[in-house]
């Protein structure tokens, strides 16, 4: 407020510079009315006006004016236009107007317009001080005496007035007037010399700003503004009666002509109700009262007050506590008596610890307990001292009848009574919540109407704690120290006189915080595309609160998350629809209703490629497709053997069995000799001969073996099956047969039918067949002559090991007789032996037979009528 003066002289000697030196800015107008304080939701209006020297200098008008809140220009609807060269604006000031106000104009004396600031107006904004309320005064006690200082005080009002407001009490009597100035808004002091008493006195309080002042009701008559001192010398003291208090106190004002009320209250120690005694039970004039009804042996605090009678709008001060106990009485109350079962694994007997509590009314110092345990007819009395609050028994199977009494330096209490192994019907629907951090239970009532009372019970650090409720309640605070985040087991017991119901049992927390840990996962199973996890409970001092779930997450290498939502009971789960051969990360979260813990550690778990069962499954089913198979081919080779032997081992004939040797022709045997000298025309089977001393042994060897599994010729058999020496015997060692020969046979066929003896000697005839011989050697009748002649029957005569020709025998000439050496028989006889394979053929020889270069005209063998007979 100081600074508007100087900024007003300021503007003036601008105003002034200007007249000189030609200048337009701050001196070609001015703002009226030029306010410095502006009440706040009140309609303000400013005009500015521009002087002539500014008119001609600037070339502006009344439409070239604009008005500015510091840098914030006000809309052109709030002006009104006065003149050519004055306008005003109307606005409602609020907080967010900011000083100062700025009248600017437009110059045209430029090329271009230019704005210019013509005046300004520094300002405050505020509200005018409220009318003060409630205005009370009181003069104290000094000494036995009234103070002459009245003291008041008063409600400025609720509304801050922004402004510097001051505040003055002012005090009227007779013709003397008395202010003082107070330098608090709600408070201040009237110094009286002497202060009138009786007298009638105004007093207000006044309150004054820029804005405006306003004054308070006026109070009259001081005298019942009077605030003595408490009463002094207050004794507290007994009487012998165990429920009453003497109490004595002194006025602590000496003026006789001030009558003075009192009030009483009282309380036991540590109790947070106070009792007072109304203001009409104690007599002005007295200065004692006795109070009644009181607790024996217990400790009262005691206070009391006084006031004026003529009109009491003050009390006194509380006096300073006294404290006193009442005499002792017998105990008024019975012991609070109750039972804890104590679980045995070992011994089937059930033991039962008693324990009990003061009377809540002891009326004095316990001295000690009587114990009575009746079971059945026997009875058991126990004196217990008065620190033994706890006996332990053996409930066996009968009823157990206990009784407890108290007893002090007066009497005995009256006795409490618990009736063991019986037990009635519980209580129904117990539930336990935490409202005001407290907690509380509530309960229904059993189907019984008999309770008379309810008993609730709890731990608190290790010990068992209990309450006792009315029969007519249904719920109750509990009265125990519970610390948050600790859980507690409510049981709430019905009691039917002596004998108490069957328990009801909750869990409950004060406060509820997140797990302090997670529970640690395993894998119990793991397949192809699920895998089984397991975990324990978190333990009961790490949970802070119930879990309400659990929450499973699981993300595999690419970096996908999944999560499944488990109930709070559940302690193994099932992840299903995973891939298979994969890895997955898996954490688990439990959760309380004040949110979820911290993540535990992962754990990283791979799916297996195969399920469980599905590689045996694979190998069973294999096994058992290749049993069936082999079982099949079984069945078909055991069904169709005959012909699978046909095909793969065909029948071969043993030359040894053959019965071809004893057919009975119908024509002699054996034809005439020929000359000595000639030869039967034969058929030379070629080999290929090769020296022995060429042969490797072990290929003899390979092809000895060899030639049991190829025959040939009539009647012909492997030299390894043949019973007889034959001419290709693998033990004459100078046979030029092998196994890689093709298979040759043999046959004599007559020139001739039925004993006609031909012209010519028969030929042998070559076959190259290598096809083994018909069923039909065995059934002769079947065969049929061919070409007009038939088959001959070999005969068992002396064969020669072999016929050996010289390498130089001509294909051309195969019967060349002058190449055939005749060697190691007779050159009288003939024989031939096939040698494909090491098989043999036996032919008949024919005795006599001339040298070579000899030819004869008989045949060596002559034709049978029908060929084969049948043997």
């Amino acid at each position: 407020m100081d600074l508007l003066p100087k900024a007003l002289l300021l503007v003036l000697f601008l105003c002034a510079l200007c007249g000189t030196s030609g200048s337009i800015d701050f001196c070609c107008g001015t703002i009226v009315p030029e306010t410095p304080v502006l009440e706040l939701g009140k309609e303000f209006t400013a005009t500015c006006i521009l002087s002539e020297y500014g008119r001609q200098y600037t070339r502006a008008t009344a439409d070239d004016i604009s008005w500015m809140f510091r840098n914030v220009t006000v809309d052109r609807k709030y002006y009104t236009k006065i003149n050519e060269s004055a306008i005003s604006i109307t606005v409602n000031i609020t907080e967010e107007t900011k000083s100062p106000l700025k009248c600017n104009v437009i110059s045209h004396v430029l090329s271009h317009p230019e704005s210019k600031n013509v005046y300004g107006m520094l300002f405050t904004v505020g509200y005018p001080p409220e009318m003060p309320k409630n205005l009370s005064c009181w003069v104290l006690q000094s000494g036995d005496q009234l103070s002459h200082i009245m003291s008041c005080t008063w409600n400025p009002g609720a509304r801050d007035p922004l402004l510097k407001t001051t505040y003055s009490l002012h005090a009227r009597y007779y013709s003397t007037n008395i202010s003082n100035m107070s330098i608090q808004k709600n408070y201040g002091e009237l110094d009286f010399q002497t202060m009138p008493i009786y007298t009638t006195v105004t007093i207000q309080v006044e309150a004054e700003n820029e804005l405006g002042k306003v004054s308070s009701e006026v109070l009259y008559d001081p005298v019942n503004i009077l605030k003595m001192n408490p009463p002094k010398n207050v004794k507290v003291t007994t009487e012998g009666f165990p429920t009453t208090l003497m109490v004595k106190w002194k006025r602590s004002i000496n003026l006789p002509q001030l009558v003075l009320r009192h009030t009483i209250r009282f309380s036991a120690v540590g109790a947070s109700v106070w009792s007072e005694i109304p203001v009409g039970d104690i007599p002005p004039e007295n200065e004692s009262f006795r109070l009644q009804n009181l607790q024996p042996y217990t400790d009262y605090v005691v206070q009391i007050r006084c006031m004026n009678t003529r009109d009491p709008m003050y009390w006194s001060e509380w006096s300073t506590n006294v404290t006193e106990k009442t005499p002792e009485d017998k105990p008024s109350s019975r012991p609070d008596l109750w039972r804890i079962i104590i679980p045995s694994e070992i011994n089937s007997e059930k033991r039962v610890k008693l324990k009990w509590k003061d009377p809540l009314h002891s009326n004095g110092k316990i001295l000690g307990y009587n114990l009575t345990i009746t079971n059945r007819d026997k009875r058991e009395i126990l004196h217990m001292g008065p620190n033994e609050r706890e006996y332990t028994l053996s409930s066996g199977k009968h009823n157990i009848r206990v009784t407890v009494t108290a007893n002090n330096s007066v009497g005995i209490s009256p006795p409490a009574v618990l009736t063991l192994n019986k037990e009635h019907p519980p209580v129904e629907a117990v539930t336990c919540v935490s409202q005001d951090e407290k907690l509380w239970v509530y309960w229904q009532l059993p189907n019984s109407t008999h309770v008379t009372e309810f008993l609730l019970e709890w731990e608190e650090a290790g010990q068992t704690v209990w309450q006792r409720e009315p029969g007519s309640s249904r719920s109750a605070v509990l009265k125990g120290n519970f610390l948050p985040f600790k859980f507690y087991n409510i049981s709430v017991y019905p009691l039917y006189q002596s004998v108490p119901g069957k328990p009801y049992t909750v869990g409950a927390y004060l406060k509820q915080g997140v797990p302090l840990m997670s529970p640690a996962l395993k894998v119990e199973k793991s397949g192809k595309n699920e895998i089984e996890l397991e975990w324990s409970p978190i333990p009961l001092e790490k949970r802070q609160g119930f879990i309400v779930n659990y929450i499973i997450f699981y993300e595999d290498s690419k970096g996908e998350r999944k999560s499944e939502v488990i109930g709070p009971e559940v302690y193994t789960y099932k992840l299903k629809s995973l891939a298979s051969n994969a890895k997955y990360d898996v954490w688990i979260i439990p959760s309380t209703i004040a949110g979820p813990s911290q993540e535990s550690s992962r754990l990283t778990v791979t799916t297996r490629q195969y399920a469980v069962g599905e590689i045996e499954a694979i190998v069973v089913s294999v096994c058992i497709g290749f049993l069936f198979l082999t079982v099949m081919t079984m069945a078909v080779c055991i069904n169709k053997n005959k012909m699978i032997k046909k095909h793969i081992w065909p029948q071969v004939p043993d030359p040894s069995n053959s019965t071809i040797a004893n057919w009975s022709p119908d024509f002699p045997s054996r034809p005439a000799s020929p000359k000595e000298g000639s030869m039967t025309d034969v058929s030379v089977v070629e080999v290929d001969i090769f020296d022995k001393k060429s042969m490797n042994e072990e290929m003899l060897k390979k092809d000895k073996y060899s030639s049991e599994e190829h025959s040939s010729g009539i009647g012909g058999s492997s030299c390894m099956s043949s019973p007889r020496q034959s001419v290709s015997d693998c033990d004459e060692g100078d046979s030029g047969q092998t196994t890689a020969s093709t298979v040759q046979y043999s046959s004599v066929v007559a020139s001739g039918y039925k004993g006609q003896t031909p012209a010519s000697l028969p030929p042998f005839i070559r076959s190259e067949s290598t096809q083994p011989l018909l069923d039909s050697e065995e059934r002769p009748e079947d065969l049929h002559v061919q070409e007009g002649s038939g088959h001959l029957p070999a005969h068992r005569n002396p064969r020669h090991p072999y016929f050996r020709r010289p390498w130089a025998v001509s294909e051309d000439n195969p019967l060349n007789l002058q190449q055939i050496e005749i060697g190691e028989q007779n050159s009288s006889s003939l024989g031939f032996c096939p040698v494909e394979e090491g098989s043999q053929q036996t032919t008949p020889t024919t005795e006599n037979v001339p040298a070579a270069g000899s030819a004869s005209s008989g045949p060596s063998y002559m034709p049978q009528a029908s060929g084969y007979r049948p043997q």
